[in-house]
């Protein structure tokens, strides 16, 4: 791990004055950056923003500060990340606020894959780079873009502090038992095979906020999270250490998701390379991007399956049914580990797209999980949580329990936040302790 970087040398006049400590955080998707400026101090958000389809010949950039009317919007063909950034800081100059003045603390990046050499944020230098670059081969659509990222923000700003804050690192406490293939042994030794896990700063940041709505200690309450978006998974959490997760050495295992299959029959690549003459990479893209909802329902977005569904689209309901039956399965499976780990569930929680907005969902996949003491109250389910948001502040107080009263485990919908996660965690490595 790199040294904590000195700010002795800093300018006098970008330490004073400030409201609260502020951080830039960079999350940037294999064809996308969402950005979001963020006053620490308050727990507020100042500025955020997205630039879409990246590389696809049309790109879009949206620039939403606190207080402002309209956003500031640009429409134009960002060819890469590189140029999609510098958009981004163009966009602060031109729009506001200052960068150069608002007083930053930091710039946290969030980076998918960690590998097993990361197990918390670290300090970004040269040999971090290096490193992310080298797990490139574990998350080839992510790890590549997230270092152009780093490397345009830490030109903009050579004097800051820059954190990378690492998708994987939640699930270094997974126990050798959970994290380990039944593969031949050199495979791990020699080429890193094993379950790494992802979405692991929402899971950091939603099992903690589970533990204050229950108002107990954050080490002692045991949940289950399940992160539902386009991309979708399952993580046992003991007492804030992650101990079980759906997702593998990819983002591919687990959990049906919009376009990812999730689990299947390891022998089915082999099947279709004898069979249909595929390519491995056809195989790839297939189970990556045309599998999941899509591949079944024809439809990637829960939103467009479920109005298939109302339409009497039999695909559609046995997709839903599919997806759901998935999330139930991971859900008896990690009440089991919990249960054999420390003897007890606290809460079973909702968040992300999906998760949060979609109460037909979450009904149906706890359906029949009465007789483990999960179930769901409908009209409790009906309440959005999705408020905080659109007041331009982090949702600290975010979050409702939509089980009845007097079940043994509560069911929670708590809106996930990994920018203020990325944040809290970047400060934390450039600030000193008092």
């Amino acid at each position: 791990m790199s040294e904590r970087r000195e700010r002795t040398n800093e300018p006098r006049s970008v330490w004073e004055g400030l409201v609260g400590p502020h951080v830039l955080v960079l999350n940037s998707g294999s064809s996308s950056i969402k950005y979001r400026l963020l006053d620490m101090g308050a727990g507020r958000r100042v500025a955020e923003g997205v630039v879409e389809r990246i590389g696809e010949g049309t790109s879009a950039l949206t620039h939403e500060i606190e207080g402002a009317d309209e956003p500031y919007t640009r429409d134009e063909a960002y060819a890469d990340h590189e140029a999609g950034l510098r958009a981004v800081l163009a966009a602060f100059a031109a729009a506001g606020p200052d960068l150069a003045r608002i007083g930053l603390a930091a710039v946290g990046h969030r980076v998918v894959h960690g590998g097993d050499r990361y197990g918390d944020p670290v300090l970004i230098d040269d040999t971090v780079e290096k490193a992310i670059a080298d797990l490139a081969p574990l998350a080839p659509l992510h790890n590549p873009v997230n270092l152009t990222c780093i490397k345009v923000a830490r030109q903009a700003f050579p004097r800051l502090p820059h954190v990378a804050v690492f998708d994987t690192a939640f699930h270094q406490t997974l126990p050798a038992v959970a994290h380990t293939y039944a593969v031949p042994r050199e495979w791990a030794t020699e080429l890193g095979v094993r379950r790494y896990g992802f979405h692991g700063i929402s899971n950091a940041y939603v099992s903690r906020r589970a533990a204050e709505l229950l108002g107990k200690p954050y080490d002692q309450v045991n949940t289950i999270v399940l992160h539902l978006g386009n991309g979708a998974s399952a993580t046992a959490v003991e007492g804030g250490r992650s101990v079980d997760t759906s997702m593998g050495l990819t983002p591919l295992e687990g959990l049906v998701m919009g376009t990812r299959s999730g689990d299947l029959d390891p022998a089915l690549p082999a099947f279709l390379s004898r069979v249909k003459g595929m390519r491995i990479d056809e195989i790839d893209d297939a189970l990556n991007a045309r599998s999941g909802l899509l591949g079944l329902a024809g439809a990637n977005d829960l939103r467009e399956v479920w109005r298939l569904v109302d339409a009497g689209d039999s695909d559609a309901a046995l997709a839903l049914e599919v997806y759901c039956h998935r999330i139930r399965k991971y859900v008896g499976a990690y009440y089991a580990v919990l249960q054999a780990a420390s003897g007890h569930v606290d809460a079973v929680v909702f968040t992300a797209g999906v998760g949060e907005n979609d109460p037909r969902t979450r009904a149906r996949a706890l359906s029949g999980l009465e007789r483990l003491g999960i179930s769901v109250d409908a009209a409790r389910n009906e309440i959005q949580v999705r408020t905080t948001r659109s007041e331009g502040r982090a949702p600290r107080g975010g979050g409702h329990v939509i089980s009845p009263d007097g079940t043994e485990v509560a069911v929670l919908v708590i809106p996930t936040d990994e920018e203020f996660e990325i944040a809290t965690e970047s400060l934390a490595i450039v600030t000193p302790p008092p």
